[in-house]
C-alpha cells in the first residue's frame, strides 16, 4: 500500500478543495508513491511526534494542523518548524495535513464536537460558497441520454437528497470544419446544422476532474463545446461550525460545568450569564470568534469555540452565552475521528493514535 492510497481515502472525508484559501493542506513532506509501513495520527506534528513515529515504525504522519503554514525559505533548523521538517526528511517520514478541509467536512471537527457533547440534529453553521459548479455542454440529441448518464456516474447532478439532476433544452447547433477536421456529423468545409441538446448540470468542485474525463470520453464530437462556472450557491452540508440541540435544556452554570467535564478542559472562559436556559448550541473547533454573529443569527443559546479576545466577549450583547474552552481542547477529539475513519477502511493495517499531547498551553 502506498501513501496515495491512504490520502485518497482521507480526501473522501475531507477533499482538499474544501480547505480555506489561506490554508496549507495535503502531503507536505514525502512522496505519494512511497510504500507505507504504518500511520501515526496526531493533532500537531512536533519533534516529539516525529520521534514517536520513528519509535513506532510509522513512516506516515497524518496531522490535523499543518507543520508548514507559510513558505519556508531555508531549512537550517533555526525554528521548530524547520527542525520537524528536517527530522522527518532525514528519517523518510511523510507528513500529511487535513486542517480546514476537515473543518469544512460534514463529518469533520465540528461534527465530532457535536457527537461528544451529545447534540442532536446538527446542521452546518456557516455553509460554504464556491464549492458548487455548473457545467453546460451541447451534444447531438441522440447522444444526450448516454452523455448525461456518464456525467451522473462521475458525480454530477447531486442536489441535497436528489441525484441525476439536470436541465435540458432542445435546439440546433451550427458548425463548419476546416480541412484538418474530422467531423462526426456533416462534412468538412460545409456548413452543418444538427439537432442538439443543451445539458446544464451542477456538481461539487471536488468531482471536476472526473466529470471532465467523463465528458471527453463520452461526447461524440471531435471538438467539445462546454463551459464551467463557479456558482455563488452555498452548500448546506459543507462549511464551518455546526449547530444542534441538547437532549434536555440546562441552566447556564450547569451547561458550563457539563462543557468543562465533557470537553476535558481545565478552564472555560465565558461571557456574562443571560438568564436563559441552554438548549440550542453552536460549536466550531479552533479559533472561532469570526462566527459569533453567525451563532447569534442562527438562534443559538450558547456558542462553544476558542481563542476569543477580550473585546469579542462583548459581542454576546446579552443574547448568547459565549464559551471559550481552549483551542486544543476544542479539537482534541479530531485525531480519534481520523483513527476511527482510517481503521474502518484499513482494518489490517496499523493506524496508531499518537499518545503525545501537543497542547502548548498550561494552566495553574
Amino acid at each position: 500500500m502506498i501513501i496515495k492510497d491512504i490520502t485518497n481515502y482521507l480526501e473522501e472525508l475531507a477533499p482538499l478543495n474544501y480547505a480555506e484559501d489561506f490554508d496549507n493542506v495535503g502531503l507536505l513532506v514525502g512522496n505519494y508513491n512511497t510504500t507505507v509501513s504504518s500511520v501515526l495520527v496526531t493533532l500537531d506534528t512536533l519533534e516529539k511526534t516525529v520521534d514517536e513515529a520513528i519509535e513506532k515504525n510509522c513512516n506516515l504522519i497524518v496531522s490535523f494542523h499543518p507543520i508548514i503554514f507559510g513558505g519556508l525559505k531555508k531549512l537550517n533548523g533555526n525554528s521548530y518548524v524547520e527542525r520537524v521538517v528536517l527530522k522527518a526528511i532525514k528519517n523518510d517520514i511523510a507528513i500529511y495535513a487535513t486542517h480546514t478541509a476537515l473543518d469544512n467536512s460534514n463529518d469533520g471537527v465540528s461534527a465530532k464536537m457535536c457527537e461528544v457533547l451529545g447534540l442532536e440534529n446538527p446542521k452546518v453553521l456557516i455553509p460554504k460558497k464556491g464549492i458548487i459548479k455548473k457545467l453546460t455542454t451541447y451534444v447531438p440529441t441522440k447522444d444526450a441520454e448516454a452523455l448525461r448518464n456518464s456525467l451522473f456516474s462521475a458525480g454530477a447532478g447531486n442536489i441535497g437528497n436528489y441525484d441525476n439532476c439536470s436541465f435540458n433544452i432542445l435546439g440546433e447547433g451550427t458548425f463548419r470544419g476546416n480541412e484538418k477536421s474530422n467531423p462526426v456529423v456533416g462534412e468538412k468545409g460545409k456548413n452543418t446544422t444538427e439537432k442538439e441538446t443543451l445539458i446544464s448540470i451542477i456538481f461539487e468542485s471536488k468531482n471536476e476532474a472526473a466529470i471532465l474525463k467523463a465528458l471527453r470520453a463520452n461526447h461524440p464530437y471531435e471538438e467539445i463545446a462546454y463551459e464551467i462556472i463557479t456558482t455563488e450557491n452555498i452548500h448546506q452540508n459543507i462549511g464551518m461550525g455546526m449547530i444542534g440541540e441538547l437532549p434536555s435544556e440546562m441552566d447556564e452554570k450547569a451547561f458550563l460545568l457539563y462543557l468543562k467535564a465533557t470537553m476535558k478542559t481545565d478552564c472555560v472562559r465565558h461571557s456574562n450569564f443571560i438568564n436563559k436556559k441552554i438548549k440550542k448550541v453552536a460549536v466550531l473547533g479552533g479559533s472561532g470568534s469570526f462566527a459569533i454573529s453567525n451563532a447569534i443569527k442562527a438562534g443559538a443559546d450558547a456558542y462553544v469555540s476558542a481563542d476569543f479576545k477580550y473585546h469579542e466577549f462583548f459581542k454576546a450583547e446579552n443574547s448568547i452565552l459565549l464559551a471559550d474552552i481552549g483551542h486544543y481542547e476544542s479539537e482534541q477529539f479530531t485525531k480519534n475521528l481520523l483513527v476511527d475513519y482510517l481503521t474502518k477502511k484499513f482494518s489490517n493495517f496499523a493506524v496508531i493514535l499518537s499518545e503525545e499531547s501537543t497542547n502548548p498551553i498550561y494552566y495553574i
